[in-house]
């Protein structure tokens, strides 16, 4: 059975849109569950990773606070990442999917880093699987249109 590229290049478009619209949404619900019950166990977490069994009286608001302004970081890079899957998917363009790999090889393993350091293992998963979820059909999609761009080029060239 043989696949069809453009199918795959269809619903690898459309897994991108969907990673880029999990981020918006993440984004826009961070600064209100930052501080529900239902997270309580993810700053015991990262308290006692930090400050082991001496957690200093007040950390917990200053986490919220972090977690709830990390929340429109994410979703500015939501929108930054939508307009470059938007530019690959529309106009073939493998710079798009490029500046995309770059941008993720830049940054997990830059937050894996300090994760270790602390050994926040949670986001080390959460980087990880990031990056097996992304990095694969950019790198796809990155040769797939790299490829047909320069077929066209030469067709191009090549006609009367």
């Amino acid at each position: 059975m043989q696949t069809n590229p453009e199918k795959l290049r269809s619903w690898l478009v459309a897994w991108m849109y969907a990673v880029v619209a999990g981020h918006l949404a993440v984004g826009f619900l961070l600064p209100w569950i930052a501080s529900l019950p239902l997270v309580e166990g993810y700053h015991v977490y990262v308290e006692k990773q930090f400050w082991g069994q001496n957690i200093p009286q007040g950390v917990r608001p200053v986490q919220e606070w972090w977690i709830a302004l990390f929340g429109p970081t994410v979703a500015g890079m939501s929108i930054w990442m939508g307009t470059l899957v938007y530019f690959g998917a529309h106009y073939r363009n493998s710079i798009a999917w490029a500046s995309l790999i770059i941008g993720t090889l830049v940054w997990a393993p830059q937050d894996m880093y300090i994760s270790l350091q602390r050994d926040v293992w949670l986001h080390v998963y959460l980087d990880s699987f990031a990056l097996l979820s992304m990095l694969p059909p950019l790198f796809w999609l990155w040769q797939h249109d790299r490829q047909t761009t320069q077929r066209n080029a030469a067709y191009e060239k090549s006609a009367p």
